[in-house]
């Protein structure tokens, strides 16, 4: 995993369709939903007519965590849900999700402090079972 100032990051050797549902299925175990998903790829051609890489945008919330969230200041809307990536890159999957501390830093409020570390948290046990998948996991 690396850290960059705003996410977490890993390549995986998995195919990228595995992946994305890999990182569905990971969240799901670490308590997120799916709130959106966003394939990239198809708006991209369906809407601009060009080709572009798989890739994947998927908003995911953890409920009760949203729900500290929210009652403790109503502006933590603007940076939920998690956003998670996955695009191909060099025959590897790579994931990245974004940094719910650096997220919510932006709102200025240290309560949400917490609430963001425990979705990090989550996220960071995510991307870690993610590294351990073995390449044929099929």
């Amino acid at each position: 995993m690396k850290k960059t100032g705003y996410a977490f990051r890993t390549e995986i050797e998995l195919p990228y369709t595995e992946t994305v549902g890999k990182v569905k299925e990971e969240l799901m175990v670490e308590g997120f939903g799916v709130l959106t998903e966003v394939d990239v790829e198809r708006v991209m051609s369906d809407k601009l007519g060009v080709r572009f890489r798989p890739y994947t945008i998927i908003g995911a919330c953890n409920p009760p965590i949203s729900h500290q969230a929210f009652t403790t200041n109503l502006e933590a809307g603007l940076v939920l849900p998690c956003n998670v990536i996955i695009y191909e890159q060099g025959g590897k999957s790579v994931v990245e999700i974004a940094d719910p501390m650096t997220m919510i830093a932006t709102i200025g409020d240290s309560r949400l402090d917490v609430v963001a570390d425990a979705a990090r948290t989550r996220l960071l046990r995510v991307i870690a079972k993610l590294e351990r998948v073995p390449v044929n996991s099929g």
